[in-house]
């Protein structure tokens, strides 16, 4: 049975963790199976990684910024078109102090600790501090800072929505959380519903290369976590599957050529600032301010060099390039979405992914979308 199918029983238990938190209202279960004791108010937040804000934004709307103490900068400089989004409909953003840069080691426990800060939200494992980090969780602790982890990188399908409930109650948003939940499972399982009726030998082959244009080596590609399991949840066959241990890592080029996928999927970490040289073409640029003529010729670009114009799928234009940072953000959903779409073009021909994208940010969102978020070789989209 595919393993992200949504079952009855699964929507339950999300909802059940819900009631259940709501119940124990002093205290939280987080992502790393803590028990952690909630302070009385919380009124004075650090995120340990700042691309938690949208997902922040969901609970917290228009009040985005009103708790946020100090955060990681690795929101505008991983992603400074979504940062530079949120920093117009946000300016105070910018006056919210940085509490190191984007690496845990960079994180200053003295600046959190001067702060105030009543409550610290990190990742299991991610840009910022991590549960491995456990002298400066100790250490905030003995301070009085409430730390709760939480995941969208590990296992972002099925710890998506046990993050934004956990993310509710420690905000006191668990209204806000339990909507949001209701709509990310029905979303998810418009796609697992149908993908588990689709025999396994009709699922496309795929290379996921991740950041393309990133490393001269090639090439870099996510497994057993972060995007790699949005492959399996959509309907594809992960071709670095039981060939590259862990997360994530290296599959030679040669193999990709001599052995090639049906599909190639390419993630994209480029913006506007990628732009000032018309002849720049490391990265493909998606995400806040891009239009899709230029995601498309940023992604032809990145693709047209040596060793890759040999693989196939590329040759032939069955191409895609898909935003980077959905792998972090409860919008991955969306990302299955468009996936199988392209996987699956006649299973899904009722799905919109473009739709269910204009509907999260109508619904959930303080900003409007302004973007494309995935792109293919050719014209055709839909």
């Amino acid at each position: 049975m595919l393993r992200y199918q949504i079952t009855a029983a699964l929507m339950g238990g999300v909802f059940c963790l819900l009631a259940e938190l709501s119940l124990a209202a002093d205290t939280v279960t987080d992502l790393a199976g803590r028990t952690v004791k909630l302070p009385d108010r919380v009124e004075r937040v650090i995120l340990g990684e700042s691309r938690y804000i949208p997902a922040l934004a969901i609970l917290e709307g228009e009040h985005l910024p009103d708790r946020l103490a100090g955060l990681l900068p690795d929101f505008e400089m991983t992603d400074p078109g979504g940062y530079a989004q949120y920093l117009k409909a946000f300016p105070s953003l910018a006056d919210i102090p940085r509490v190191g840069h984007t690496s845990a080691d960079s994180f200053s426990l003295e600046s959190v600790l001067a702060m105030g800060a009543d409550l610290a939200i990190f990742s299991l494992e991610g840009h910022g501090p991590g549960a491995h980090n456990r002298a400066l969780i100790d250490s905030l602790q003995r301070a009085g800072v409430a730390v709760v982890f939480i995941d969208f990188r590990q296992d972002p399908l099925v710890n998506t929505p046990r993050s934004m409930a956990v993310l509710g109650e420690v905000l006191g948003r668990q209204d806000e959380a339990e909507v949001f939940n209701r709509f990310y499972q029905q979303q998810l399982a418009r796609v697992t519903g149908v993908v588990a009726e689709i025999p396994r030998s009709d699922w496309p082959s795929v290379f996921l290369h991740s950041r393309l244009g990133r490393h001269d080596n090639c090439c870099e590609t996510m497994v057993a976590g972060m995007m790699g399991h949005f492959i399996e949840a959509a309907g594809g066959k992960n071709v670095a599957q039981g060939r590259v241990p862990g997360v994530s890592g290296v599959l030679n080029l040669e193999y990709l050529i001599s052995e090639p996928p049906r599909r190639y999927v390419a993630t994209a970490i480029g913006s506007r600032r990628y732009q000032a040289s018309e002849t720049d073409h490391a990265y493909v640029m998606l995400g806040a301010g891009i239009d899709e003529q230029t995601a498309r010729a940023s992604l032809l670009r990145a693709t047209d060099r040596p060793g890759l114009r040999a693989v196939k799928p590329i040759r032939e234009g069955r191409v895609m390039a898909i935003w980077h940072h959905f792998y972090n953000t409860p919008m991955n959903v969306v990302a299955v979405q468009a996936l199988a779409r392209w996987f699956h073009p006649a299973a899904f021909g009722e799905l919109d992914p473009d739709a269910t994208l204009a509907e999260f940010y109508r619904r959930f969102q303080p900003v409007p979308l302004d973007g494309v978020y995935w792109v293919t070789a050719g014209e055709a989209q839909k």
